[in-house]
């Protein structure tokens, strides 16, 4: 059994986010990254590039082009902000929100098979190890 921890998490990050990446395209024609975009915006309907960004962690021209492209393909609208009409809001069109609702038995398949053959209690010690390195790190 391979004991790197370090290696072990970033090569089990790098397969995960290939297969969930894949299987978005696949069933919803959006990417892991859009999907991920239209989760935070769902959660905090009319938040800033900023707040989305930090979230994903990507970088100012990366979510700037990311909402672009949404936009684009209409799973989002951006809005001028009222109190500062040099910043945008980002707000879900409807078709953001079929996608999302498309994705959560998705995303309930992914999770059961990151879990598959481990206990309750085994996978509560591995989320909170992970929940410690977010926190943390």
């Amino acid at each position: 059994m391979d004991k790197r921890l370090f290696y072990l998490l970033n090569k089990a990050r790098h397969r995960v986010y290939r297969v969930a990446d894949q299987h978005c395209e696949e069933a919803l024609d959006v990417s892991v990254t859009q999907l991920g975009a239209l989760l935070v915006i769902a959660g905090n309907e009319g938040c800033q590039f900023k707040e989305v960004a930090d979230t994903l962690n990507l970088n100012n021209s990366a979510i700037t082009g990311l909402a672009g492209r949404m936009e684009r393909r209409g799973l989002l609208e951006r809005r001028a902000c009222e109190q500062d009409g040099r910043s945008s809001r980002l707000y879900l069109t409807d078709l953001g929100r079929q996608k999302l609702d498309s994705a959560r038995p998705l995303i309930q398949a992914l999770n059961e098979r990151m879990t598959e053959g481990f206990s309750d209690e085994e996978v509560t010690v591995i989320l909170r190890f992970l929940n410690r390195l977010v926190d943390e790190f």
